[in-house]
């Protein structure tokens, strides 16, 4: 009965995990599918459609007509590079190595296969880059680097101080955006010429602002790096005419923290942490700074110690010695029987006791507070 048991419940487990197994494949499938389906902006359509082409273009770099004799075709058909039959290769393989947007790249191949074979034959002499062909020029999904919107506007401080060099052109590189910039942290401004609250100006010159962090002491704007430049103090600091914003130590407060914890002062902030479980009340970390020693604790040495702590070492240590001269006086009677076993089993003994005190000295098998007090 057991064993019809047994095998019920395995076969119930065996259908279960082949259950969820085929339902994590059909999950991993649909994802799969769901990545090839995702739909891009043109432009980034376009961008992926000719970054698989170039990679195309990468792999067949080293290509070379498989005829046999390569030169005598190099002669007859002209340049494998610039051939045809590489072409087809390119196109062949042409999104397939997209994860996301596989369906779209592969739409787009079938709608640009004209222009890509005008580009290829025609125009890369003249612009080596496919992407500044098909997504520029003959699409117009994209714009140059650092244009935007419909007509390919320069983004604002175009060519080499776009944004101030601090933020990015919103739709920079496609046919969308406003142009504005969209600053990075520390800085506002239309152009992103100014520190944001709580930044200063660390370094400025016709070109360049820097704007830095102001300390974690100031509350708003400030002149400088350091508490002293503050124009007013955060919260858990306070100010001191001409010295600035000095730290607020709360744990001067009394009873700033619920019970059995005990307060560390942090800058502008402090944390309660829990007491010892030997202490009833602490002003620190520890046994030793307990004000009172919790139940079953008594304080010996400034120490508050378990009660039971010393009665328990006795047993700990009476056990294992009785261990240790049991194995001696097992191997003394072996001895008398034969010497050659009393001796290996002897050295093996030794072994175990200087192992088992190496251990004992050097873990925590012994209660380090039995140390400091000494021997029991």
């Amino acid at each position: 009965m057991r064993v019809l048991t047994n095998v019920v419940f395995l076969s119930i487990f065996v259908i279960l995990s082949t259950y969820m197994s085929s339902i994590q494949c059909e999950k991993g499938k649909l994802g799969e599918e769901e990545l090839k389906s995702q739909k891009f902006p043109p432009c980034a359509a376009c961008k992926v459609f000719t970054n698989s082409f170039k990679k195309g273009l990468e792999k067949t770099s080293r290509g070379k007509f498989e005829g046999g004799d390569s030169a005598w075709e190099e002669d007859k058909l002209g340049s494998y590079s610039r051939s045809e039959i590489r072409l087809i290769e390119i196109q062949e393989n042409l999104c397939k190595d997209v994860e996301r947007g596989q369906v779209q790249c592969q739409s787009l191949a079938e709608e640009l296969e004209n222009q890509i074979e005008e580009w290829w034959f025609k125009h890369q002499d003249i612009q080596s880059d496919i992407y500044d062909y098909i997504c520029i020029e003959k699409t117009e999904h994209c714009c140059p680097k650092d244009h935007y919107g419909p007509n390919c506007t320069q983004c604002p401080g175009y060519p080499d101080n776009i944004c101030n060099n601090n933020g990015k052109c919103k739709g920079a590189g496609t046919r969308k955006g406003n142009g504005g910039c969209f600053c990075e942290k520390g800085y506002i401004g239309d152009i992103c010429s100014e520190c944001a609250p709580g930044y200063y100006e660390s370094y400025k010159d016709e070109k360049t602002l820097l704007c830095s962090a102001c300390h974690a002491a100031c509350d708003g704007p400030c002149r400088g790096a350091g508490p002293k430049d503050c124009e007013k103090c955060a919260i858990g600091w306070h100010m001191i005419e001409d010295k600035g914003c000095f730290d607020i130590n709360e744990c001067l407060k009394n009873d700033i923290c619920p019970g059995n914890q005990f307060c560390v002062n942090k800058e502008g902030n402090y944390v309660c942490l829990a007491c010892d479980k030997a202490c009833n009340g602490c002003t620190g970390d520890g046994p030793d700074m307990c004000i009172k020693c919790a139940e079953d604790y008594h304080k010996q040495n400034n120490l508050c110690m378990n009660s039971d702590l010393f009665g328990r070492k006795k047993q700990e240590n009476l056990a294992r010695y009785l261990t240790y001269f049991g194995l001696c006086v097992a191997t003394c009677i072996i001895l008398q029987r034969n010497v050659y076993i009393a001796s290996v089993i002897g050295l093996l003994v030794a072994m175990y006791i200087s192992v088992s005190e190496y251990m004992i000295a050097h873990s925590n098998v012994q209660d380090t507070t039995a140390n400091i007090l000494g021997p029991v």
